[in-house]
């Protein structure tokens, strides 16, 4: 067996994401959930290089919506303003990462990969450089019970505004409070939408190679 020498890993933002994939021409990928527009932004002015990047980066992102332990309705309104353009895949709503619906509806809904490409395809002949960001919402019954998420993550918000946890140390505060307090099942959704996220990003991604 030949010798593979073992190398660090780690995980990137999805700007950073973004940014390598354009370097190294690859026009599809698949994440978890987007960063945005942290609660309490109007008085700290947080939100992540995400946004700023999916405004000038062209480039498809098949995610399971914002994450949940942002402001989803500011975010939405930030990638408006940055003209990113949003789809619902088979769905109206807009996913919230570990919940089915963030309780904000969308524009435009997709149907299959095909219409994505097509989408892709008009938006290049009038040179629109942002990202186009594929919401994928999980089925009802793989989410995260929306009641025990909502509970949890009050406690975590109440927990990080006592441990005075600001700036970019407030997502994995959160992330972790969430795993820890539910038992682990926030990081078994976290694996279910990814792999989702990934299986319909390679769909897309396949369909980009068979488009004339």
């Amino acid at each position: 067996m030949p010798y593979v020498k073992q190398l660090p890993t780690g995980a990137t933002t999805v700007a950073a994401t973004a940014h390598l994939a354009a370097l190294a021409g690859i026009g599809v990928v698949a994440r978890g959930g987007l960063g945005g527009v942290h609660r309490g932004a109007r008085e700290t002015w947080d939100e992540s290089a995400d946004l700023a990047w999916l405004a000038r980066t062209q480039i498809v992102v098949v995610c399971a919506g914002v994450k949940s332990i942002l402001d989803v309705g500011a975010t939405l309104e930030r990638l408006e303003t940055a003209s990113v353009t949003l789809l619902g895949y088979r769905s109206d709503r807009f996913a919230g990462f570990y919940l089915s619906d963030s309780g904000f509806p969308l524009p435009w809904r997709v149907e299959s990969p095909q219409e994505i490409v097509r989408i892709m395809r008009a938006r290049s002949v009038i040179g629109h450089h942002g990202a186009i960001v594929v919401a994928n919402p999980l089925a009802a019954d793989e989410q995260l019970d929306p009641e025990h998420h909502n509970r949890v993550l009050a406690r975590a918000l109440e927990a990080a505004e006592a441990a005075k946890v600001i700036g970019k140390d407030i997502t994995p505060f959160l992330l972790e409070f969430l795993h820890r307090e539910t038992g682990g099942t926030s990081l078994q959704v976290n694996v279910r939408l990814v792999r989702r996220n990934a299986r319909l990003a390679a769909r897309v991604a396949a369909a980009v190679s068979r488009a004339p």
